[in-house]
């Protein structure tokens, strides 16, 4: 059999990633199997199985509720707190679980990065694919709960959730992809993303609505620094998608024009990304 190059050569640009797109797409079985072995395995020899996707977050949504919410007085002039609470909860736990799962995936992996040759970047592609399954049962609860408070999200603006997600979608993987490579040479990277994924959930407005922000930060400046935060328009995004008490709230102007310029620096950001990963996964093998 002839000798043929497999995988892409750092230094190619754009074609990398066409060339990645490509053998993936050729592997989509095998992405497939990999989704499903995750979640399988996230939850195997559960006796509540699936559920427990709920657990982690329906607690979180009881302890913001009644800490912050009604002891610390949070919930003031924000109407249905509970679910305002829950729809950031929802899209921020789908970028945690993309970018904690997708850095630690290759080492996770390490295995079989060892000994079979396939696209490294399909482990990071694997986890978002298993975060986005916990994403979904999470806003199948959301929906339910909106309607249960007699607010179902039947307006227009409910198409607001799809450039959230796509924010959350392309910095989610461009952080799995850049750390997942990282953290192959130096460990103590995925203790570092779960403690900055951590800090984004506070600075993003998932515990308090934007109005209360703006109160507070009295710099223009920090105020634009602040909303054109990503996160904070994927989670404004996803609250005028399913939560119509804020409606009456005063949010920040031209939402869509700042997703759509986060969008498109999201989508370099996720080039350059994969660039730096090209770079390092020639010696995932002997590192792992």
């Amino acid at each position: 059999m002839p000798m043929r190059t497999v995988g892409v050569t750092p230094g190619l640009g754009f074609a990398s990633l066409w060339t990645t797109l490509r053998d993936i797409f050729a592997r989509r079985e095998m992405l497939d199997l990999l989704v499903k072995r995750d979640i399988k395995a996230r939850y195997k020899d559960s006796a509540l199985g699936f559920v427990w996707a709920l657990i982690r977050p329906l607690i979180l949504l009881g302890i913001y509720f009644v800490v912050l919410g009604q002891f610390l007085g949070a919930a003031r002039g924000i109407p249905d707190f509970a679910i305002f609470i829950f729809t950031g909860l929802t899209a921020m736990s789908l970028f945690q679980e993309i970018a904690v799962g997708g850095t630690g995936s290759i080492i996770a992996n390490g295995g079989v990065v060892k000994k079979v040759y396939m696209p490294r970047e399909i482990f990071p592609l694997a986890a978002t694919g298993s975060a986005l399954f916990n994403f979904m049962i999470q806003l199948g609860v959301l929906l339910v709960a909106t309607v249960i408070a007699g607010k179902p999200p039947l307006h227009w603006q409910i198409v607001y959730a799809v450039p959230s997600l796509l924010l959350i979608l392309v910095y989610g993987l461009a952080f799995a992809l850049f750390f997942a490579a990282v953290n192959v040479y130096l460990r103590d990277v995925q203790y570092l993303v779960e403690v900055v994924t951590m800090l984004l959930m506070w600075l993003s407005p998932v515990l308090y609505a934007w109005h209360l922000a703006k109160q507070i930060i009295t710099s223009p400046t920090l105020l634009e620094v602040y909303t054109n935060n990503p996160l904070t328009l994927a989670v404004l995004g996803f609250q005028r998608a399913f939560w119509l008490g804020g409606d009456g709230l005063e949010g920040p102007a031209h939402l869509v024009l700042r997703m759509a310029v986060a969008l498109l620096i999201g989508l370099v950001l996720l080039v350059l990304s994969h660039r730096v990963f090209v770079r390092l996964q020639g010696n995932f093998a002997q590192e792992l």
